[in-house]
């Protein structure tokens, strides 16, 4: 390709590609995903080649896997000669950095980087190497070449090779952010490449492939018009469309032919051609076609990127900040300073646990509302057993004594109530556990927000409070068991329970009437009221109880208790921080650092 190639592109097209650059220089892909084009095909589909002509520098070649790891290639148009650098990511992830000007070095570069990273020999590796060619003879653009598809391995590969490589490509390739690019040759069916058919597979509609066909000149005589078809998106239609090129052979090789012959060779090729003349002037040939197109196609898919990019780093960066809070600075060295961090973070932790209790703290799931549902359904099973009293059996067969016929005893009134109240009990027990447990869920949620950190306070927190917990479900269920001997006293002021009776009854009573008032035939209206007066009772009352004892007295007992560690603690032994804290707080003020930055050149860019 000549030097003109790129003032045939928009001058206001470098900014994004220098963009791009950026904000890989400070590691964002670490964190998200950012627009490229990948370089994908099955081995020996003339990947290599094509890279070789865009590029204009030689590539390793060979049989078998030659890509062993994925292989980012920055190409820089600039004014004046050419210089190569390689950025090689060693194991550590520190970056090396080697800067040469002789073009037959790359080849022993590369292979020098593939075999720190992945070792000596054919396996795969997942780490980045990094080729940058600044020269006048290239377009602004970059690509990353992966692994050719291998079907059978070979000596010293593992069996699963192939599956291996497709899991490679498919973590480039399945992102949205990616346009990728298929090599092809001519010289085959193009619906049985595993190239094609992984990236159908996670774009089905074509929308980010573009597939290059390469080998024209190896095709065989009367199969030009089905390629021709191909080319033209007849056969398996792609948005962004095919482009045939035809690279370097072999025997070119062989025989030094400079790249830049060779693109003249290939040109030549496509005006001489039959049948793929046209392709020159629907520029759907030659590689400084391809050049052109994959630019534009960048930047476009760039452009395009950049609003969801920023909302991704603002979103990341939030987050981010809000962890690093969570894991605080660490505390002081010295024992005062440890010890004002103790008072400090217990202070933190019974102010959050008295704000939960008052339902001023929300953590996850709203706890008042978890505990209105429970209560509800205790207030619902109530109303359910408001069944009729059948007054004519269960007085006169269940529990008749030894009165004679005609005459009433209020015992058998207080027996029929008190069997009813006694099967709420089992519920209202039910209804204590389940509500122990969502507050109980709740505390240890507050611990772990404030201590998860230092995990021999965070186990001291989690005794007290399941030691507060237990003795107060105790408590709360003995004043369970003593509301319901009181409920069995049968009792209500004369003017409620009137009021209830004259509510169920079709007939009106009143407090006048209540010395002479012994009426056989109301007697199952007036359990039926007295019996309405005991679920509005419990239905209050055992809420109260639960969330008294439960949530209010033992968030005060707790906080209490939790400043009694001062007393001749062991601060240090206390603030012992789990040595994964660390390693996530230097990880995480990493990636602020990356997000910090990459934001600072998105706000300088828009």
């Amino acid at each position: 390709m000549k030097g003109e190639v790129h003032h045939h592109l928009e001058e206001s097209i470098r900014p994004y590609i220098d963009l791009i650059d950026t904000l890989r220089s400070v590691g964002i892909q670490k964190d998200l995903a950012l627009p490229t084009i990948v370089v994908i095909g099955d081995q020996s589909s003339g990947k290599s080649s094509v890279l070789e002509a865009l590029s204009g520098i030689a590539l390793p070649r060979g049989s078998g896997i030659v890509t062993r790891c994925p292989l980012e290639l920055r190409l820089r148009n600039v004014t004046g000669g050419v210089s190569w650098k390689a950025v090689l990511p060693r194991l550590s992830y520190e970056e090396k950095i080697i800067e040469f000007g002789d073009p037959s070095l790359v080849e022993k570069h590369v292979e020098e980087a593939q075999n720190e990273l992945a070792g000596k020999g054919v396996k795969i590796c997942d780490d980045l190497i990094t080729l940058e060619v600044r020269s006048a003879d290239v377009c602004d653009l970059t690509l990353i070449d992966l692994p050719g598809i291998a079907r059978v391995p070979v000596q010293g590969q593992p069996q699963d090779i192939g599956n291996q490589i497709k899991r490679l490509i498919m973590k480039f390739i399945e992102k949205q952010e990616t346009i990728n690019m298929v090599v092809v040759p001519c010289n085959i069916d193009i619906a049985t490449t595993e190239a094609l058919k992984m990236a159908q597979e996670i774009d089905p509609e074509g929308i980010r492939t573009l597939a290059i066909l390469t080998k024209p000149d190896l095709i065989d005589r009367g199969t030009e018009k089905n390629i021709l078809a191909v080319v033209q998106n007849k056969v398996i239609p792609l948005r962004k469309g095919y482009v045939m090129v035809k690279c370097r052979g072999q025997q070119q090789i062989d025989e030094k032919i400079p790249l830049v012959e060779a693109t003249q060779i290939e040109r030549d090729f496509f005006q001489n051609h039959d049948f793929f003349r046209p392709l020159l002037d629907e520029n759907k040939a030659t590689v400084k076609c391809l050049a052109i197109k994959l630019t534009q196609d960048l930047v476009s898919h760039i452009k395009k990127s950049l609003p969801k990019l920023d909302e991704q780093i603002k979103k990341q960066l939030w987050d981010v900040r809000n962890e690093l809070k969570e894991c605080e600075a660490g505390p002081p060295q010295d024992l005062k300073g440890a010890k004002q961090f103790l008072i400090k973070i217990l202070t933190k932790f019974n102010d959050k646990i008295k704000s939960l209790s008052l339902g001023e703290l929300i953590i996850e799931e709203n706890l008042f509302v978890q505990l209105r549902t429970e209560f509800k359904k205790w207030n619902d099973g109530l109303n359910n057993t408001k069944t009729p009293f059948d007054s004519s059996k269960e007085l006169s067969q269940n529990y008749r004594g030894r009165e004679l016929l005609g005459f009433s005893n209020y015992r058998v009134f207080e027996m029929i109530l008190q069997d009813r109240m006694a099967k709420l009990k089992e519920p209202a027990i039910k209804s204590l556990n389940s509500i122990k447990d969502i507050i109980l869920k709740q505390f240890t949620d507050v611990s772990h927000q404030c201590f998860r950190n230092y995990p021999v306070l965070l186990n001291t927190t989690m005794n007290k409070i399941d030691n507060i917990q237990s003795s107060q479900q105790a408590k709360t269920e003995q004043r369970i068991m003593d509301q319901f001997e009181m409920e069995s006293m049968i009792y209500t002021q004369d003017p409620i329970y009137l009021k209830f009776l004259n509510e169920i009854s079709s007939e009106k009573f009143s407090e006048a009437q209540l010395p002479v008032f012994d009426i056989k035939s109301k007697y199952s209206e007036m359990l039926q009221a007295y019996y309405e007066i005991v679920v509005q009772r419990m239905a209050d009352q055992l809420p109260m109880l639960i969330s008294f004892y439960m949530l209010k007295e033992t968030a005060q007992l707790l906080c209490t208790d939790m400043l009694s560690i001062l007393e001749g603690a062991n601060v240090s032994e206390l603030l012992f921080e789990d040595s994964d804290v660390s390693k996530r707080r230097k990880y995480l003020q990493s990636r602020l650092g990356r997000l910090t930055a990459a934001q600072e050149a998105l706000s300088d860019f828009i």
